[in-house]
């Protein structure tokens, strides 16, 4: 069963729970329901919300009062101010606001009462955000929203607790380049914030060596990441991160190990870089998980993330492996010495990442 057609039982569950009479004493279902229907340059939204809490916020009883015709009287005007007030969609980065709303349409077979809404845009969206706190006097309280892009069903979200927004990418160009503008700067951030990550790619290169060498190097760390990167955002393979964690921590262990007793001897820095890459995007991907991919674009959130981390790590890799053979140029003994002591530092580095990893983070052990 796909993760969409769960989330499309358990919704038709809850649907068919709202058609069960509940007491009035009791909160029956928490719950509330946000469609948008996604169609070029509008947005149409119905706000579904159960009985117990329109009467609640409007000081209705009994609360199937709600559910009578003209049962709102004149507070129906209030309820679409509620909602607007407490249902917020941002579109590419800017807020809309639904100046009008249709008149509360009871819904006794649901219990819940139905207002509708439209959004009318300058141009096609890229990204929409919607956040919902619908009903904050009941902590419980979740909002369903169902995304329909083009006339197609296509996203699902459940806001609430600790969740309260969801972010959509439109299945267009637009959408696309959203995705784009979002994962690459993430992927840039992710690389450059990532000191252990970083380390290893330094490692690599202390000990200078040709052009040819040091693009075979980075090409083999970026392919390998790359392969595990897709597995396990993919869902394909996923390693626990009690385990990645100290192994990378071991990988910069041994490269810095290698460049002390390579002592001229074979170079197996691309291998190195090709082995450990592989452990490297396990570690990319938790990252990327953590970040909330967008199910609709899930190809293109995966290479825009992952052309960030490279045009981070070429940056780095550029910067670094300049200064060291400007440095050698002048001093050959001075860049060996450099190599030397830098792969002691990433030794030592390593080693203090694996020992916090394994004894202090529930790592391994």
């Amino acid at each position: 069963m796909t993760r969409l057609t769960h989330r499309l039982a358990v919704c038709a569950g809850l649907a068919a729970a709202f058609a069960v009479p509940a007491p009035a004493a009791a909160h029956p279902a928490p719950f509330s329901f946000v469609d948008l229907r996604i169609e070029s340059t509008t947005i149409d939204l119905e706000v579904v919300v159960h009985a117990f809490d329109v009467a609640y916020e409007l000081a209705i009883q009994p609360p199937n009062r709600v559910l009578e015709p003209g049962g709102l009287g004149t507070r129906g005007a209030r309820l679409a101010d509620l909602v607007r007030e407490r249902l917020e969609i941002t579109v590419d980065g800017g807020r809309v606001v639904v100046e009008t709303w249709s008149d509360p349409e009871p819904l006794p077979e649901r219990q819940s009462v139905s207002l509708r809404g439209r959004v009318e845009l300058a141009g096609e969206p890229g990204r929409i955000d919607v956040e919902a706190v619908m009903f904050p006097y009941d902590p419980q309280h979740q909002t369903f929203v169902n995304v329909y892009d083009d006339g197609a069903l296509t996203s699902q979200a459940i806001l609430g607790g600790g969740a309260p927004r969801y972010e959509y990418f439109v299945g267009s160009r637009q959408g696309t380049l959203a995705v784009i503008r979002k994962f690459v700067p993430q992927g840039i951030h992710h690389i450059l914030i990532g000191p252990d990550h970083l380390l290893f790619l330094i490692g690599l290169l202390l000990l200078g060596g040709s052009l040819r060498r040091l693009l075979m190097v980075i090409t083999a760390f970026t392919a390998a990441h790359s392969i595990t990167l897709a597995l396990a955002v993919l869902d394909l393979v996923s390693p626990p991160g009690n385990v990645v964690e100290p192994i990378i921590a071991l990988s910069i262990v041994y490269v810095g190990a290698d460049n002390l007793l390579v002592r001229g001897g074979r170079d197996m820095r691309v291998w190195i870089a090709l082995v450990f890459g592989l452990i490297h995007g396990f570690g990319f991907a938790s990252v990327l998980r953590e970040m909330g991919l967008p199910s609709g674009a899930l190809g293109w959130s995966l290479f825009s993330f992952n052309f960030g981390v490279e045009i981070g790590q070429v940056a780095v890799a550029v910067v670094v492996a300049s200064a060291l053979t400007w440095l050698r140029a002048r001093s050959e003994k001075v860049g060996r010495q450099l190599a030397v002591a830098g792969s002691v530092g990433v030794i030592a580095a390593g080693t203090f990442w694996f020992v916090q990893r394994v004894f202090f983070s529930g790592g391994m052990v």
